[in-house]
């Protein structure tokens, strides 16, 4: 079955409202919390969700329902916690608010009730009101054992008291171990002890300390959590601090003492985890709680150290105070009055220490109890001491800090008698005038009872010194106090037995004779006259009380002693040496101590090295013993748990079990029990039901109604039968009877319809009569009220005629006026309307102009960049047929250097040098150099190369002169006009040889950059179709010998050579390009002038241009 459709918060409100309106306020609080522990809920937006939170905690409280609010208020912490904090402290406030008003609501209501009855039963149910109490309520105290207010309160007030804690405590498990509730959580627990305090309430409080308890431990286990509270934090330590002396305070109050005493060790421990100390007036409150405790524990020596703590702490608060240390508010207000009393109570506190201890245990078995080491440890913890306290030095700390001069006259004098003076005789009736007044003060008349115990002990103590023996009616007569504070014989009988098992007294009674003895035995072993037993003695350090004399077991056991000192005082007088031996044995001594004292400190240093070791290796082991016997009860404790939790699910199985067996066995009884009624109002015979229904069943339930069913028919079918039989026969009768009568009573019924008919018109007449008269009446009254009224119409039509046309006149005025406003407006409208028209077409008009501007503009910019480009293209043409015409010499140059080379070769041939022949029939032809020859560098000078001089030597010739290279022109050009053999010549110079046969051959130039000739090199030296050619053919002139006419500015690769890629213009080779495809010029464009170079070749520096 598919969930119900969630709806919204606002929807949810509306409708919870609509059942509180029809009284179903359980309806409705069951639906608000179907809505807010809903998954859904927690993605409603929370100022939606506050509104029906409120409305659900108000519900909750009317009908007391803290379960379904702890649900619902726990879903709205999670919901919210992340988002908005303060509606979670408005809800769960609003929520407390309610819980407590309904308490003030229920008290109120129980005082109302108390005091109805007291006046009902005082004034009313009273026969007799000389009489104070009637048998009744006398039997009925007897019986009952309450009176009537504490019924009233138990049936009207309790029930809210009881939620009210329950309020309490689902708050505080809410807002628990959540840092973002901290304040809230800790504001709780102050109104939870206000309750407390409030009612009395000590079994809720002592509740209510142990939860607070058990949060602080869970909050320190599990502080790895989200949103835990951190405990090192300084301002949530001293809000539970501050929780914690609220809860000390509310203890000491209700006189909850064990309580007080924990909330005490938990302050403690919270103040040993605190960072920052804590404020004197914190403390201060803390150690007066603890006198209190201390003082019903009847614990009189840890009361002293508290009260000297408190003292001090008082001391330190004003003297802070006095010189600006710590502010005021932080210190608790000390005045010289409370100083005084603070000493007088820690004097008093001190002498009020038993000398004698007054606890049950066994002696000085007390002092190797562990327990009771234990405790004192703690306490001394408690109360921040190094060391645990004793009598003699609480007595030593007090002065010397001069408590005597600040305390009260009479409890200064009180310790002077008591131990300092020695008077046995009198120390009672000294004693008695300052117990009557200690007495009077109600602070102080706590501790008379163990002031006499002290003053008993003194007695007894000096009584000692001065006899052997003494009569029992003596010291009764010596131990006299002031009423209220008489002690009897057997009080003081008591004491003496139990002085005397402590070791602190050493006496004898003897009842025989009324006698007391002091035991005088040199050989007694009794601890009485030992500075203080450890068996129960406050007096650990020294004896405070004044001796006359050693008794006699003192002086034996001192003898020896005291020969010692006399024999040792005597050798020093008799004999001088002695002294002088003592002294050399004393030096040799120190002699050997210091010789040796290093050793012993390297040896003191090695043990202590050896000690502090096994002491590591002790507490290693004993701290994996621990682990280990930690582990095996955590593994102990983990079985127990696992067991118990089988045996819970166990047990919650076959509750579950018998639960839905007795569910289904109930419902299958009501069912039959349902039929069973049904059956029983269905049918109107007795039907014999057995009285277990338990073995009844549906199939035997509706045969047992089947069958009262039929039986049931035919029970009615005989009845109508009969019932039909017997009115058929009365009927019959009765219309035989009527036969006899029918004549008369058609006359009778004639005879009275005609008197009723004559009476009715009568009537009827009277009638018109009367009002016809009435009319007429009323008729001659109006008429003359007729001018009145038609005079009065007519002013009022006239009235309203003039007011008419006054309206109709203002109304066209009105129009008039609108309408000419309408005609302005439109007007106006269609002007502005007209304007912007305008103003539109200006725009549209100034655009068009301003785009026509442009595309004249821009068609002039264009012309000029046609006639740049035509300029440009006119000077590219220019500078083209400049290059071929430097082409056309240079091919000239090289013509004639192959009419000179031909020339040396021919004076080679004559000169005997023959080549060998090609073939045989033809003769022999000049061979050119390949394009891919080595070439012939020219010398300066147009001197011979080394070849032309190796030539000349082989032919017996001279060596050609730099002039005579001039000459060799003429003849190569001859010999190369001359028929003779053909040789290759390239595609590039095909066509110029055709156009100009007489063209002279051109010549190798100067390097770009090399620095010869006059102008700088910027033409490839690959002249000729790209061959090179051999400098002999030149007639032995170098074909570098007119490198310095003119700067070579074209490439001689004009018709298809290669080319620099890097330093070509890219327009111009673009225009090149075009020109040689575009409009098909008889030569081709020559190639862009090259950058300067260093004259090395480099791979790559030159591209083919044409189409070769």
């Amino acid at each position: 079955m598919a969930p119900p459709p969630h709806s919204k918060p606002e929807n949810t409100l509306k409708r919870a409202q609509e059942l509180i309106g029809v009284q179903q306020s359980q309806a409705a609080l069951q639906l608000l919390h179907e809505h807010v522990i809903s998954k859904r809920t927690r993605n409603s937006p929370i100022a939606a969700l506050e509104p029906v939170m409120i409305l659900f905690v108000e519900l909750c409280v009317d009908l007391r329902k803290g379960k379904l609010a702890k649900d619902g208020l726990y879903q709205y912490k999670n919901t919210a916690q992340n988002t908005n904090v303060g509606t979670i402290e408005l809800v769960f406030k609003k929520f407390i608010e309610l819980a407590e008003a309904k308490v003030t609501e229920a008290q109120a209501k129980a005082d109302e009730v108390q005091s109805s009855l007291e006046t009902t039963s005082s004034t009313q149910n009273v026969e007799d009101l000389e009489a104070s109490e009637t048998p009744e309520s006398i039997l009925l105290s007897t019986v009952s054992g309450e009176q009537s207010r504490d019924r009233t309160d138990r049936a009207i007030v309790t029930p809210w008291l009881k939620f009210l804690w329950e309020t309490y405590r689902t708050v505080l498990d809410i807002f628990k171990n959540n840092a973002r509730l901290e304040i809230m959580y800790q504001t709780t627990a102050h109104q939870a002890f206000q309750f407390c305090s409030k009612y009395a309430r000590k079994t809720e409080f002592r509740r209510l300390c142990e939860l607070l308890r058990n949060h602080l431990q869970n909050a320190a286990k599990f502080s790895s959590q989200m949103h835990a509270i951190n405990l090192s934090d300084p301002d949530t330590l001293q809000r539970h601090l501050d929780t914690r002396f609220q809860q000390l305070n509310v203890a000491v109050e209700l006189e909850l003492w064990q309580e007080a005493f924990r909330s005490v060790e938990d302050i403690h421990t919270l103040l040993s985890l605190s960072k920052r100390p804590a404020k004197n007036i914190m403390m201060a409150n803390y150690f007066e709680k603890l006198t209190r405790i201390f003082l019903v524990s009847e614990n009189y020596l840890f009361h002293a150290a508290a009260w000297s703590r408190y003292f001090n702490l008082l001391r330190q608060s004003a003297a802070a105070v006095a010189s600006g240390q710590s502010p005021k508010k932080d210190n608790p207000a000390v005045t010289e009055v409370d100083m005084t009393k603070a000493a007088s109570f820690v004097l008093l506190s001190a002498l009020s220490i038993p000398v004698i201890s007054t606890s049950r245990s066994r002696g000085a078995l007390v002092d190797v109890d562990e327990a009771r080491k234990n405790k004192n440890s703690r306490l001394t913890n408690l109360l921040g001491m190094s060391q645990a306290p004793t009598r003699a030095i609480l007595f030593k700390d007090a002065l010397s800090k001069g408590l005597l001069k600040r305390a009260r006259p009479e409890i200064r004098d009180l310790y002077n008698i008591l131990e300092v003076d020695f008077h046995p005789l009198s120390i009672c009736k000294k004693i008695s005038p300052i117990l009557a007044k200690i007495g009077a003060d109600e602070d102080m008349k706590k501790y008379v009872g163990p002031l006499q115990q002290v003053i008993l002990t003194r007695l007894f103590q000096q009584l000692s010194q001065v006899y052997d023996s003494v009569e029992i009616q003596f010291v009764l007569d010596l131990a006299q106090f002031p009423e209220p504070f008489e002690v009897s014989s057997g009080t003081i009988e008591k004491f003496i037995m139990n002085g005397c098992k402590k070791g602190d007294l050493s006496i004898r009674v003897d009842h025989a004779t009324g006698s007391l003895t002091f035991d005088s035995d040199v050989f007694s072993s009794a601890k009485a006259m030992h500075p203080g037993s450890g068996a129960g003695s406050a007096e650990t350090e020294g004896r405070s009380v004044q001796r006359l004399q050693s008794t006699p077991a003192e002086i034996v056991r001192s003898q020896l002693t005291r020969l010692a000192k006399s024999l040792f005082v005597t050798c020093q007088y008799v004999d001088p040496a002695f002294n002088t031996k003592r002294i050399k044995a004393k030096e040799a001594a120190l002699l050997r101590t210091k010789e040796g004292a290093e050793q012993e400190h390297q040896e003191t240093l090695a043990r202590r090295e050896i000690i502090s070791q096994k002491k590591e290796a002790a507490q290693k082991a004993l701290q994996m013993k621990e682990n280990e016997e930690q582990t095996k009860r955590l593994l102990r404790i983990q079985q127990a748990k696992d067991e118990e939790i089988r045996r819970l699910e166990a047990e919650t199985k076959l509750r579950t079990q018998q639960r839905l067996k007795a569910e289904q066995e109930r419902v299958q009884r009501e069912e039959i029990e349902k039929q069973l009624k049904e059956l029983k109002q269905g049918t109107k015979i007795d039907i014999d039901i057995p009285e277990d229904i338990t073995e009844l069943d549906s199939t035997r339930i509706r045969a047992m109604k089947l069958a009262a069913l039929e039986k049931e028919k035919e029970q009615l079918a005989e009845q109508l039968r009969i019932a039909g039989k017997r009115i058929d026969h009365l009927e019959r009768a009765y219309r035989k009877e009527e036969a006899k009568h029918l004549k008369d009573d058609y006359e009778r019924q004639m005879k009275e319809d005609e008197e009723a008919h004559k009476k009715a018109a009568e009537e009827e007449l009277k009638e018109a009569e009367i009002k016809h008269k009435e009319d007429v009446a009323l008729k001659h009254r109006l008429s003359r009220l007729v001018p009145t009224y038609q005079k009065f119409v007519t002013d009022v039509k006239q009235q309203r005629k003039t007011e008419f046309e006054k309206r109709s006149k203002i109304a066209q005025k009105e129009l008039e006026s609108k309408k000419a406003a309408r005609v302005k407006e439109i007007k106006e409208k269609r002007a502005k309307e007209k304007r912007e028209q305008e103003e539109q077409a200006r725009r549209e008009q100034e655009e068009r102009e301003r785009e026509e501007a442009e595309a004249e503009a821009k068609a002039k910019a264009d012309e000029a960049i046609r006639a740049k480009l035509a300029a440009e293209k006119e000077e590219r043409e220019e500078k083209r047929r400049i290059l071929d015409e430097k082409a056309k010499i240079q091919q000239q140059r090289e013509e004639e250097a192959i009419a000179r080379r031909a020339a040396e070769k021919a004076k080679k041939v004559a000169g005997g040098f023959a080549e060998r022949p090609i073939s045989r029939d033809q003769p022999l032809e000049p061979v050119a150099p390949s394009s891919s020859g080595r070439p012939i560098i020219a010398l300066q000078g147009n001197k011979p190369s080394w070849r032309e001089r190796e030539a000349a030597k082989l032919a017996g010739q001279p060596l050609p002169a730099a002039s005579e290279a001039a000459p060799a022109a003429p003849a190569a050009r001859e010999t190369e006009a001359a028929p003779g053999p053909k040789r290759f010549l390239p595609p590039a110079l095909r066509n110029r040889d055709a156009e100009s046969p007489a063209a002279p051959a051109s010549r190798w130039r100067e390097r770009e950059g090399s620095g010869r000739g006059v102008e700088g090199r910027n033409e490839s030296p690959a002249a000729g179709g790209g061959r090179y050619e051999s400098p002999a053919t030149g007639g032995g002139r170098s074909r570098f010998a007119d490198l310095g006419d003119k700067a070579r500015t074209q490439s001689p690769a004009s018709g298809g050579g290669w080319g620099s890629s890097r330093s070509r213009p890219q327009e111009g080779a673009r225009d090149g390009a075009r020109g040689r495809e575009s409009e098909r010029e008889p030569e081709s464009a020559p190639p862009p002038v090259q950058a300067p170079s260093d004259g090395k070749y480099r791979p790559g520096a030159f591209r083919r241009t044409g189409g070769q």
